[in-house]
């Protein structure tokens, strides 16, 4: 009996030492599939930051010239923000997830639409430590955010209506004055029309304007 234990417990041993080496093995993927998962939560919350941002700037700008609507085209299409900061911001929040932006890893959509596409790097390594070797290798993941256009401006005819590309022709001294403060109409965002007031105005949020949101590759 006791020759049959001292037979077993070698086994025993070798029973245990491979389910802690599996149970290492899973902890170890596991470790590494969390940081891929937090390079990609990271990517996300960037490109959103940047889109964002982005979306802010279109609405400032508009804001200078709502009272102007030959100059609202570039705004309301989204296209007239600058990209630099908007990056910016697209590497705090990536920090603000355990990764960064590298050099070159945030940049405009040519894709035909207004947005950015941001890859991030983790700063944590895929295996954290626990797997030899692996602290040098770091997670990357990537993710693209659209703006997209809420808004149309159609203005009626006629005079003092601001309608673009149209020329209002001469007037005699003093004629149009009393246009001047004029409410505009035509504006509408997402069915919703707006009448800019001059005097009383009431104005469509960045959210009114545009909606941000993640695009996939295919996008």
């Amino acid at each position: 009996m006791s020759a049959d234990s001292g037979q077993a417990f070698p086994v025993y041993i070798a029973v245990i030492a491979g389910l802690l080496f599996l149970a290492f093995v899973y902890f170890a993927v596991g470790q590494a599939a969390l940081t891929r998962n937090g390079a990609q939560t990271a990517a996300d919350a960037a490109a959103l930051a940047a889109a964002q941002d982005a979306r802010e700037q279109l609405r400032a700008g508009w804001l200078e010239v709502a009272t102007d609507p030959l100059q609202w085209k570039e705004f309301l299409e989204g296209k007239d923000y600058d990209v630099s900061p908007a990056c910016e911001w697209a590497d705090v929040f990536a920090g603000k997830n355990d990764a960064d932006v590298p050099d070159g890893g945030c940049v405009g959509l040519s894709s035909g639409r207004e947005g950015f596409s941001v890859t991030v790097r983790t700063r944590s390594g895929v295996g954290r430590s626990i797997v030899p070797g692996t602290e040098s290798q770091h997670a990357t993941a990537s993710a693209k955010a659209v703006i997209e256009p809420k808004c149309t401006f159609n203005p009626p005819d006629g005079p003092g209506t601001g309608t673009p590309g149209t020329d209002p022709g001469p007037t005699d001294p003093g004629e149009g004055s009393d246009q001047e403060g004029e409410p505009i109409v035509g504006l509408i965002c997402d069915g919703k029309p707006w009448t800019i007031d001059p005097d009383a105005p009431t104005l469509p949020s960045a959210v009114d304007l545009f909606t941000v949101q993640l695009a996939g590759d295919d996008e």
